[in-house]
């Protein structure tokens, strides 16, 4: 036995088996559920919570970007329970978008995945309570001028904040700046494309902005109902009061007393319509449209596009969303 040999063959099997710990943990930290920064053609690896927020971040990364969505098609997003797949996508994604407090399961995930590169919507623009938590409460107008029984918040945030930004092309363009630094950061090779890339969308989003302003300026009445209480920052930026046949769950039945105050509301106010979404069942908007002698249409709020949008991407269903009002709230 050659006993000068020995150590050397301990430094080598030492070295290997660093090496193979070093190896499962490159492939643990950057395949944890199927995810890694880059994907094989080198695109930066996004994972989106729900459409708004896939929407942002196709539109802002373009051609460098891989974009999963963690809510399908035709899904309530509030409901979302992640798989076990997903939720280890997370840490070693490239890059993460979402909206806090809209999605519990997903703010936990997100919270415990480490990811540095993460943007949070919900910190990117201010963020306002629309109505109150529990029914019953005096029907008077907060300081934004919306009836204070708007409805429940299903919001998951903490300070009961509307978590409905996207609805408001202005707060949505404050996100998107956002959004857009969260990927030069964890890609930085393509900052300019990804800076370009916002000013574009920013830019679109302006115009859809002053569609909406000049689009209501002539209306008969500010009052619109509808089954989710979506659209507490659309109303804010236009002058519009929304009223909620029952808060943010669109497939609730409205109270004895809360169906009095629709009637009412619906006749001091010259209200023609009682709108429903394309995701939710729309019988109780149609029962009580039909009880009150009113029309039904779609106002979308947007949390997923699927064949029954009347749209394929959100400035398409927005654009339908205007018409949609312009009908309802007539004109003088």
């Amino acid at each position: 036995m050659n006993v000068s040999r020995l150590p050397s063959r301990r430094i080598s099997t030492a070295a290997v088996a660093a090496s193979a710990a070093l190896g499962l943990l490159t492939l643990s930290a950057c395949d944890a559920g199927g995810s890694s920064a880059k994907t094989a053609d080198g695109k930066l690896n996004v994972i989106a919570s729900f459409y708004p927020m896939e929407f942002l971040a196709k539109e802002i990364g373009g051609d460098h970007v891989s974009v999963t969505g963690l809510t399908k098609p035709g899904t309530e997003p509030h409901d979302l329970e992640l798989t076990a797949k997903q939720t280890g996508s997370l840490a070693g994604a490239g890059a993460i978008v979402y909206l806090k407090g809209v999605q519990p399961a997903v703010d936990k995930a997100i919270e415990q995945s480490g990811n540095k590169n993460v943007a949070d919507a919900a910190s990117l623009t201010e963020l306002e309570k629309h109505g109150t938590e529990v029914e019953g409460h005096d029907h008077g107008k907060d300081e934004h001028g919306h009836g204070e029984d708007d409805g429940h918040n299903h919001s998951s945030n903490e300070s009961g904040s509307d978590p409905h930004i996207w609805l408001d092309p202005v707060k949505y363009a404050e996100v998107a700046k956002g959004v857009g630094k969260t990927l030069a950061k964890a890609d930085p090779d393509h900052r300019a494309d990804f800076e370009k890339n916002t000013d574009a969308l920013v830019k679109k989003l302006d115009g859809l902005n002053k569609k909406f302003t000049d689009g209501l300026k002539n209306r008969a009445s500010d009052t619109f109902i509808t089954t989710h209480a979506a659209f507490g920052y659309l109303a804010e930026r236009y002058g519009l009061d929304q009223e909620s046949i029952k808060g943010l769950d669109p497939e609730s039945e409205p109270s004895a007393a809360r169906r009095k105050d629709l009637e009412k509301i619906a006749k001091d106010h010259g209200v023609s319509t009682v709108f429903f979404e394309t995701i939710a069942n729309p019988a109780t908007a149609k029962t009580l449209a039909s009880d009150l002698g009113l029309k039904t249409d779609v106002l979308d709020p947007l949390e997923g596009i699927t064949g029954k949008s009347k749209g394929r991407d959100y400035f398409e269903v927005m654009e339908s969303n205007l018409a949609a009002l312009q009908k309802a709230l007539g004109t003088k």
